[in-house]
């Protein structure tokens, strides 16, 4: 395994993580032998956005005993309300839904806090300017967060953001056709048929430029959507050809100041899928 350090944070984390997307619907029997396999190979990460108990509680228990040995990217302004996930901007849900993830995941810190979905530069102000940035500024002066980040599938928030100078650490969507689209506060564009209807031929300007920025300013970038929730391995790929997860993972680590994808694999067999781009020949 490969390992990034990611931006100024200092943070060392293997190229290849996990996503929690796998770990939805299923037993702790499964979230156990996934995280056991992901360690054993090496991967050191995982991005945990959803507030779903089950789901804390079954990572939290895989970590027992190799908590500090893992880094740990979870979402602030998450809750779990009647059985299904909502994103907040409500201080009363936002604190005891952190308090939550801690005593879930039996540690007492976060190493990456991350803002959820922001996706317009207006709800980025709502958050920069407002009781949630305060909130995660004395979650990280008290050592219950390391570094404060965001996530995001709009390269004009997430720029605004990047350029603040207040957080540390980007998580946006990173593949070979989603980096061909213009920015929209509206993430569907970004999978949707007619998106794909003309000839796309250069990446976006504002995306170029928001990775770029990132390099500059050493925010580090964790990729989700890397495989476009697995369209672009299928033959109707948006790309006009089915893509391999190798493909997929290489175009995303070597954008500027990635330095991680969080793979939301949902089987051993899709771990070792990802894990074979550690082996790689160049060809493939």
């Amino acid at each position: 395994m490969n390992y990034r350090t990611l931006g100024f944070t200092g943070i060392k984390v293997s190229e290849i993580g996990l996503g929690c997307e796998g770990f939805v619907g299923r037993g702790e029997k499964f979230a156990a032998e996934l995280m056991n396999a992901a360690i054993t190979a090496g991967i050191n990460c995982l991005d945990l956005y959803s507030p779903d108990p089950d789901v804390r509680s079954f990572i939290g228990n895989a970590l027992h005993g190799r908590r500090d040995d893992f880094v740990l990217q979870a979402h602030l302004c998450t809750v779990w309300q009647g059985g299904q996930y909502k994103c907040t901007r409500k201080m009363e849900e936002i604190v005891p839904s952190f308090e939550d993830l801690l005593a879930r995941l039996e540690t007492d810190y976060i190493d990456i806090g991350m803002f959820h979905y922001v996706d317009s530069p207006a709800a980025w102000r709502e958050i920069a300017d407002g009781a949630i940035m305060k909130y995660a500024q004395e979650l990280r002066k008290s050592g219950r967060i390391r570094s404060v980040g965001l996530s995001s599938h709009n390269p004009k928030a997430a720029l605004a953001a990047v350029e603040s100078g207040l957080i540390d650490v980007l998580m946006f969507s990173v593949n070979p056709c989603y980096d061909l689209q213009p920015g929209s506060e509206d993430c569907e564009k970004l999978w949707a048929d007619e998106s794909y209807s003309k000839k796309l031929l250069n990446m976006d300007p504002e995306r170029e430029k928001l990775y770029e920025t990132c390099q500059r300013r050493g925010v580090g970038i964790t990729v989700m959507k890397a495989f476009g929730g697995g369209d672009l391995l299928t033959g109707d790929s948006p790309a006009g050809m089915a893509l391999t997860p190798v493909q997929c993972l290489h175009y995303a680590l070597t954008r500027p100041a990635v330095a991680a994808v969080m793979s939301g694999v949902h089987s051993l067999e899709e771990l070792k899928e990802n894990l074979a781009y550690e082996t790689a020949a160049d060809a493939e």
